[in-house]
Parts: structure tokens; C-alpha cells; sequence
């Protein structure tokens, strides 16, 4: 008997992909945010069943932050020492994830972050925090260039959430213009979940800019844009960084939404492997089309799951196969690099997308755009 248990404990020890590991996810579930939230979700759940079809045995502790730092603080130190994941797959908002990067470091747990912008995540030398996402700055650079590639603007205004996404996103767009030479004649941060922003976009007004960069999650977004309207804020173009600017929810309110340019991590439009069939899948699953945010989380865990398998539950060996593997999927090509200042960071292209007839069109960059963008914006109705 003792020599069939060490046989099986010899075999185990040589095949960890056959041990049942634990892998943490923090998302926003529930709170303002929890749209976004649902769409991670959504796409970690398919990566789930198609990893299980594939025999690979593991099993994930889901947590809740509500979009609340001290909460994913909080995940973070449960899923690290009560569960003993082996890694975290998370949280969603930028606040949240670089909240909980410091600790995931200290605790030396890898945490593969799967949408988050702020640039300073992965500019802080950790070595057990990686971001499949592109950071700020790529959100910035994007939606200026599309905007000098439709047009001459000269001169920009900048209403963004005074939060960790928003303050990141907007100081590297600001940073940007200024090498692209446009003037920035606006600047106002606003505190998150504001209910009235008529008197700040009058003020954007009166300085007739020919653009308007917005960084909001979904309900600031919407509200923002209604009340543009009221006030007859008529720029070139609205420019949405990200967030709720990529949204089912946004692109509904077509009256109000319609020839808004904004960037996003991934479309339908690519030809990344499996991308295509991923939008597909997620339409007939859950009954609407797929944002960026679903083909991070089912990329993440994707990458997560597969590298587990090879290192089983040694949290050190999950880093460095994380650091040294390659992937190609419905992201496009993933490699957590070390450039530019950031670390375990992987350089994902960016696509430029505008809501044209009430849906979002792929516009820039050409190989994958499916219309030509409007530009002008169009006047109110």
C-alpha cells in the first residue's frame, strides 16, 4: 500500500496540471461599475468551459469589490492566505488594481491584471504583477492621432473622474497634445458620480475647443454626454477614453452617443485567432454583442489557467512562467515585456472605434476597419 501512495505521490509531483489548483478572481460585481464588471465575467466564464473541455482541473474563488479599493484589499489578503490561491486574476478598475499591486507583491502572489489602464500599475518595478491590457497612454495616443488623421484640430478640452483611470488617462493625453502641438484650452476633473456637469461644459464651451476628451466609467458617460447636448457643446469631436465610453449601455442611447469616437482594447473586426468565434459565442450565450473588457477576462484566463498547468500550485514558478511565455488568441499576440519604464507589461494595440447607426464601427487602424469614420461630429438634434 505504502509503495502505490509514494508511486502516486511521485506521479502527482511530475504532472501538476493534474492537481485541482485555485485561482482567485477580484471583480467588480456589483456597484456603479458592475456593467463592466458583468462583461469580465462573462468572458472568464466561457474561458472556463473551454479550458474544462480540455481536462485542465481547477477551480476559481470568485470575490467582489464593488469597485471599492479597500474591499479588493481586503480580497487580496483572503485569497492570498486563507484560500491559497496560487494566482489572482483582477480587479477591474484602475483604483482597485493599483490598490492591491503593492500587496500581491508583498504576499508574492502573481496577479495578472486583465483591464485596467493607469500607467502607474506596471510602472513600479513589481515582479509578480503582469497587465494583459494596453495602459494610458496608449488610450491617449490613439484617439489623438485619429482625431489629426480626420482632421486639423487645434486646440483640446479635458473633463475626465478625478480618479486613478481618470487622472492617468487624461495627464498622458495632456502630455501627447502638447507634442502634437494642440493647445489645451480646458482642464476639469470631477468629482465620480457628479450629478450635474452642465456648468463645467459651459465653461468648455465658451472656449469653442475643437476637441473634447472625456474619461468616465458607464453612468458619468452617459450623463456627460446628455447634458453636452443640452448645453450645445459642438467640438469636431467627443474623444471617450475607454471605460463607459465602450459600452452596450453607452452605444444604446444612440441620441446622444452617435458619432462619439472612442478607443478600444479589441473588436469583432480583428483577426486575431479565435476573436471572431469569441464574438459570436458571447452573442448567442449571453444575448449581446461583447466589449473589450470580455476578451480580457477570457484571455486572462486563458494564459493563467495554461501556465498553472505546467507549474501546478508553486506561486514562483507561476511568475517566471508568466514572464517567460508567449500567447496568441483572441487578444492578438500576449507577451508580459519589460519597456519603456514598465514591467510585466504586455504591448497590446489599440483600435479606434465610433458609434455609427447606433452601433460601434471599427474606424481606425485600417487593416481592421469595417467603415469610414463621420467627422465632423454631427450637430445635435
Amino acid at each position: 500500500m505504502r509503495k502505490h501512495l509514494l508511486a502516486l505521490g511521485a506521479t502527482l509531483a511530475l504532472a501538476p496540471c493534474l492537481m485541482a489548483q485555485t485561482i482567485g478572481v477580484i471583480n467588480t460585481m456589483t456597484g456603479p461599475e458592475a456593467p463592466i464588471g458583468e462583461s469580465i465575467a462573462n468572458g472568464i466564464k466561457l474561458a472556463e468551459e473551454d479550458l474544462k473541455k480540455k481536462g485542465i482541473a481547477f477551480q476559481l474563488v470568485w470575490e467582489d469589490d464593488t469597485g471599492k479599493p479597500q474591499l479588493s484589499l481586503l480580497a487580496m489578503e483572503k485569497l492570498a492566505t486563507r484560500d491559497h490561491v496560487v494566482g489572482v486574476l483582477g480587479p477591474y478598475t484602475s483604483a482597485c488594481a493599483n490598490a492591491i499591486a503593492r500587496l500581491a507583491e508583498k504576499l508574492h502572489v502573481p496577479l495578472l491584471i486583465p483591464a485596467a489602464a493607469k500607467q502607474e500599475i506596471t510602472r513600479q518595478g513589481f515582479k509578480h504583477v503582469f497587465r494583459l491590457n494596453a495602459p494610458a497612454d496608449k488610450y491617449a495616443s490613439s484617439l489623438i492621432d485619429a482625431a489629426l488623421s480626420l482632421g486639423t484640430p487645434k486646440t483640446i478640452a479635458f473633463i475626465y473622474e478625478n480618479t486613478d483611470f481618470g487622472a492617468s488617462t487624461s495627464q498622458t493625453a495632456k502630455d501627447y497634445a502638447a507634442t502634437k502641438g494642440i493647445q489645451v484650452v480646458a482642464d476639469l476633473p470631477y468629482p465620480k458620480g457628479f450629478a450635474d456637469y452642465r456648468s463645467a461644459l459651459a465653461q468648455i464651451k465658451a472656449k469653442n475647443p475643437d476637441l473634447v476628451f472625456m474619461v468616465s466609467y458607464v453612468a458619468d458617460a452617459l450623463l456627460l454626454m446628455r447634458q453636452s447636448r443640452e448645453v450645445g457643446l459642438q467640438p469636431q469631436a467627443f474623444l471617450g477614453a475607454g471605460g463607459g465610453f465602450t459600452t452596450m449601455e453607452f452605444a444604446r442611447e444612440n441620441d446622444i452617443s452617435e458619432g462619439v469616437i472612442s478607443c478600444t482594447q479589441w473588436t469583432e473586426d480583428v483577426t486575431w485567432p479565435g476573436a471572431k468565434q469569441f464574438g459570436r459565442r458571447y452573442k448567442a450565450r449571453f444575448g449581446k454583442a461583447p466589449t473589450y473588457h470580455a476578451a480580457c477576462g477570457y484571455a486572462s484566463l486563458m494564459i493563467l489557467v495554461q501556465t498553472v498547468k505546467n507549474t501546478g500550485d508553486d506561486r514562483a514558478r507561476l511568475r517566471n512562467g508568466l514572464k517567460a511565455g508567449k500567447w496568441n488568441g483572441v487578444m492578438g499576440e500576449v507577451k508580459f515585456a519589460d519597456y519603456d519604464g514598465f514591467t510585466n507589461q504586455n504591448d497590446h494595440p489599440m483600435l479606434v472605434q465610433q458609434i455609427l447607426n447606433g452601433n460601434y464601427a471599427t474606424v481606425l487602424p485600417s487593416q481592421f476597419a469595417t467603415q469610414k469614420a463621420v467627422y465632423p461630429f454631427p450637430k445635435w438634434k
